[in-house]
């Protein structure tokens, strides 16, 4: 099945307003965007989630590992170099990104905790064993964490499941941080 990546002319009329929003905002229409405008309710809920998890208590580097740590369960190719580069204009130190990017430990106790934790909730289908639950908890995160954490893999899951169906094409303003899944370990490095 083919999918469009429209721009703000060949974007449904109820999505070219938000088109032309995120153009203004980013100088450009990322290909995630322009595919997911195919089915404005998808576009408008997917934005919406992304400005709720802005909101979380996690600062930006956390927001980021729950983000790139989703991605990289799921395999999305583009949402990983997408948040490469993003989490790297948010100031996240390269050898942060440089293991999440790799699925290996990070050096931040608490940061790994909860990379571990997002991976279990990912690879588990929200049933993270009690382990995985207690470690995260040792780390200093609570329970309104572990919701947002279930709110950043649940935005994930819009966007990674639309590039996993759509084949969505790396924008040029991400590809210099391109990303195979086939060199990828599996996803369940979250023991």
């Amino acid at each position: 099945m083919t999918h469009p990546v429209h721009d703000l002319e060949s974007a449904p009329a109820e999505a070219q307003e938000t088109l032309a929003k995120v153009r203004r905002r980013l100088g450009f229409v990322p290909n995630l965007l322009g595919t997911m405008a195919d089915a404005p309710p998808l576009l408008d809920a997917y934005l919406s989630l992304a400005s709720a998890f802005e909101q979380t208590s996690f600062d930006a580097t956390e927001r980021q590992v729950v983000l790139l740590a989703a991605s990289r369960a799921n395999a999305c190719e583009y949402c990983v170099a997408a948040h490469t580069v993003i989490a790297a204009g948010q100031g996240v130190a390269d050898g942060v990104l440089a293991a999440l990017r790799a699925g290996e430990p990070l050096q931040d106790g608490k940061l790994e905790a909860l990379r571990r934790f997002t991976v279990a909730v990912v690879v588990s289908r929200g049933w993270p064993d009690p382990a995985a639950q207690q470690a995260f908890q040792a780390a200093g995160y609570g329970p309104r964490q572990a919701l947002e954490v279930v709110l950043g893999v649940g935005l994930k899951t819009l966007s990674n499941y639309t590039n996993h169906l759509a084949g969505t094409r790396l924008d040029d303003a991400f590809a210099g941080a391109a990303w195979s899944a086939d060199a990828a370990t599996p996803a369940c490095e979250a023991s």
